[in-house]
């Protein structure tokens, strides 16, 4: 298993200009200076470069990337559901003559926001993320002892870091080390003939207010919704600025005062090659037992997904879990007054895990893995709900389902 890092980022406040230093998954930034919040967003994907560099300024600096991916991959085979925690590095532009990977550097060291006044050539990548991505799980697939039918990722973070490099007596140096890292270089090599980019700001900002009220939105530094407690709204971030959530929460009934609410994504979805609209269709899907439940059978059926890291095992549990359990009855449509975990999985990666959770809770006797594998599940809506989980000493535990999560799990995962 691959021990996950956080990247270290070097940041100026856009209102004061003071400076900072980021985490890799910040979004919401309050300036210690200014105390202005901004949430942050990239233009396409985070693009970084390292903020050290020895060589002296006269060298000519070529600017190498590399994909970075963080996450975690899981993959349906016939024996169940394999999962691996990946923090890997690639070549964005295939050369022999550059070092294959960033090793633990990019983990280590600290890196700036690609911007347009960075001096050097910046090589253009010609390997796509989704490229990368299919060597990713290629070093993990070949490994399986059965072929993976379906593959997801989860919790996915990816960039692109350029690491400094200059050509020094026909031969490909360190721009950190300053020190060679290739043999002699074939004659005809030039780096002014690579395939070059003039760099771009990859970032942007906009003020974290509420559009609905103009009161400050509130939310970790890792949270991807935001919650204006003025007038009870939630707001998830895009690139084209704010959408509105609709958000509710289930009432701590008979738990502890000291509940935390953590969050999940409830997705209605169209499933094809398998009938699964209602619950009546998952009690079938998944052989739950029946006495009890024709009453809300013909309930709509809802797939549930944690909107918050959590380790893989742990996710694909609780993700059964709440699917599996009866329909909650009188959500309210507010959010809730407690302790509140924050939303830092994304919406469309718990919509690219529903195959897995389906996965997860079929039963192999009512759903043979060839209709599995040809499914295809689309959502149409979603929002986000808030579940009370109650406090006890080392733990979480729901009193619905008696799912019990522990306390340094859960204060852990938020590196991955």
């Amino acid at each position: 298993m691959v021990k996950s890092f956080q990247l270290n980022i070097d940041y100026q406040c856009p209102q004061c200009g003071a400076p900072a230093v980021l985490e890799e998954t910040d979004r919401l930034f309050e300036c210690a200076y200014c105390r202005v919040k901004s949430y942050l967003v990239p233009r396409g994907i985070f693009q970084y470069r390292f903020a050290d560099c020895r060589p002296a300024a006269s060298r000519e600096l070529l600017f190498f990337p590399y994909w970075r991916f963080k996450g975690a991959l899981f993959s349906c085979t016939s024996q169940g559901i394999e999962h691996r925690i990946m923090d890997l590095t690639c070549q964005a532009f295939q050369s022999p003559d550059f070092p294959v990977s960033l090793g633990f550097r990019s983990q280590v060291l600290r890196l700036q926001f690609l911007s347009d006044d960075i001096p050097g050539t910046f090589l253009k990548p010609e390997v796509s993320i989704n490229q990368a991505l299919g060597l990713f799980k290629k070093r993990f697939t070949g490994a399986l002892d059965d072929p993976a039918w379906h593959e997801s990722f989860l919790g996915e973070t990816s960039s692109l870091i350029y690491a400094p490099f200059y050509v020094q007596d026909h031969k490909i140096h360190d721009g950190i080390l300053d020190r060679a890292v290739s043999g002699r270089l074939p004659e005809e090599f030039r780096a002014d003939r690579l395939a070059a980019i003039t760099p771009e700001k990859s970032l942007r900002f906009f003020a974290a207010l509420c559009p609905n009220c103009g009161w400050d939105l509130e939310g970790r530094r890792d949270a991807l919704v935001l919650l204006c407690f003025n007038c009870e709204s939630a707001w998830k971030t895009s690139r084209q600025g704010l959408r509105h959530v609709s958000c509710a929460h289930l009432p701590a009934q008979g738990e502890r005062a000291g509940s935390l609410y953590l969050p999940f994504w409830r997705i209605s979805a169209k499933v094809t090659e398998i009938q699964l609209d209602s619950y009546a269709d998952l009690i079938r899907v998944a052989n739950l037992p029946q006495p009890g439940r024709e009453k809300w059978g013909q309930a709509p059926f809802y797939f549930w997904s944690p909107a918050f890291k959590i380790r893989p095992r742990m996710f694909l549990r609780l993700s059964r879990a709440l699917t599996l359990a009866h329909p909650p009855e009188g959500l309210v449509p507010q959010i809730p007054a407690g302790r509140l975990h924050p939303v830092n999985l994304p919406l469309a990666q718990a919509a690219a895990g529903l195959k897995v959770s389906l996965a997860g809770f079929s039963t192999p006797k009512n759903v043979p893995s060839g209709l599995l594998k040809e499914a295809q599940i689309t959502p149409k809506s979603f929002s986000l709900v808030y579940v009370p989980f109650a406090d006890e000493h080392h733990e979480y535990v729901h009193g619905g389902t008696g799912m019990a999560i522990s306390k340094n799990m859960l204060r852990l995962s938020d590196n991955l």
